[in-house]
C-alpha cells in the first residue's frame, strides 16, 4: 500500500509502487513509473514517463524531468534538478509559443545506489554511474563513472567512494572503504569492487 498526501498531485495515469510514499505538494506525472518503497519529498516533480526504481528516495523540491530513468535506490538530494532540454527557448525562431513537438527532449540515467547531493543540476543528456556521488551544488556536464565522486563547475572527479558513501582511501594498490572494509581497484580510470 502507498501513501499519498492529500496535497500531492498525483496523475492516475502514474504507477505508484507498494509502499511508497508522495509527501505534501509533490507532483508526479502521467505516465511516471514509481517502483516499491520510494520517497518523493515535499514540493518534488516527476516528469511524464519518469521511470525510478524501487527505494529511491527523491527530496524536497527536486525537479525531475522527462525522460529520466532512475536505478533501484538512488538518492536525488533537495533542489536537485535533472534537465531535459539542450537547447532551452520558450519560442520557435519566429517568435511563436514552443510546443511539445518544437523540441526533443533529451534525459538524464542515473544508475543503481548513486546519490545526487542539495541544489547540484545534471544537463541532460548524461548518465550518472552506479554507487557515484555527486557534490552539492555541483553542475554535471559529461558522464560519471561508477563508484566516481564529483564536485565543482563543472563537475569533474575528485576522488572515489563506495557503496557506504565514504570517501575510499589508497592503500598500496587497493582503494579500501573505511566504514565496510571494502576494497575496490582502479584501472585505467574506472573503479571495480573486487
Amino acid at each position: 500500500m502507498s501513501t499519498i498526501a492529500a496535497s500531492a498531485d498525483v496523475s492516475p495515469d502514474s504507477v505508484i509502487g507498494s509502499g511508497s510514499k508522495v509527501w505534501h505538494l509533490a507532483q508526479v506525472r502521467e505516465s511516471a513509473r514509481l517502483g516499491s518503497n520510494c520517497v518523493i519529498g515535499r514540493g518534488a516533480y516527476i516528469g511524464p514517463g519518469v521511470v525510478l526504481g524501487d527505494n529511491c528516495k527523491v527530496q524536497n523540491y527536486a525537479l525531475v524531468y522527462e525522460p529520466a530513468v532512475l536505478a533501484p535506490g538512488v538518492f536525488i538530494g533537495p533542489a536537485v534538478v535533472l534537465t531535459n532540454d539542450v537547447f532551452p527557448r520558450a519560442v520557435t525562431p519566429d517568435g511563436g509559443l514552443k510546443t511539445e513537438g518544437d523540441w526533443d527532449k533529451v534525459g538524464v540515467t542515473i544508475r543503481e545506489g548513486a546519490a545526487i547531493g542539495a541544489r547540484a543540476v545534471c544537463i541532460a543528456p548524461v548518465t550518472i554511474g552506479a554507487w557515484a556521488t555527486v557534490a552539492a551544488g555541483a553542475v554535471v556536464t559529461k558522464d560519471v563513472p561508477d563508484f566516481a565522486l564529483v564536485a565543482g563547475v563543472p563537475a569533474r572527479r575528485v576522488g572515489w567512494v563506495g557503496r557506504a558513501g565514504h570517501p575510499l582511501k589508497q592503500e598500496g594498490t587497493f582503494w579500501v572503504c573505511p566504514q565496510s572494509g571494502a576494497n575496490y581497484v582502479e584501472t585505467d580510470g574506472e573503479l571495480r569492487e573486487v
